[in-house]
């Protein structure tokens, strides 16, 4: 399957929405729907217009994104039909190659997370509450 890293543009947003909610669905099942619906808000209006947004592209439609906030990286997700592929792993690299080091914060309930996370090198630096949803989430930090 081929696929090609890109900067986000408006015409993705239907895709970069699809991969959230889709991937949310898996990772995130413990989440409110009131919290859900604030966030499926919250991405157009909030996130990408504040945010250096890549997509993976496949045929040209995104199956995958990352928003990267310096190096915060705010959201990353990807459809589930291609988790494996390798896609997550070649965002994370642009991310990488855009910043020395990286620093993530996972809900400690996203097994799927918490595992890509740990696959890629990152590191836990701290666990707190997150105030909006009152679960516990992991800061992670990546130095390579």
């Amino acid at each position: 399957m081929a696929y090609t890293i890109r900067q986000y543009k408006e015409s993705d947003l239907d895709g970069v929405l699809s991969s959230w909610e889709n991937a949310s669905k898996v990772a995130h099942s413990f989440l409110s729907q009131t919290f859900l619906d604030q966030e499926r808000y919250n991405i157009p209006n909030v996130y990408l217009p504040n945010t250096d947004t890549w997509v993976a592209d496949v045929n040209g439609r995104a199956v995958g994104f990352i928003a990267l906030m310096g190096s915060e990286v705010g959201a990353i997700f990807v459809e589930p039909e291609y988790h494996g592929s390798g896609i997550g792993l070649a965002l994370m690299n642009k991310a990488k190659a855009m910043n020395d080091s990286l620093e993530v914060e996972v809900f400690k309930a996203n097994a799927i997370g918490r595992k890509f996370y740990s696959n890629y090198g990152f590191k836990p630096l701290l666990e707190k509450v997150h105030t909006a949803t009152g679960e516990l989430v992991i800061r992670l930090q990546f130095s390579g």
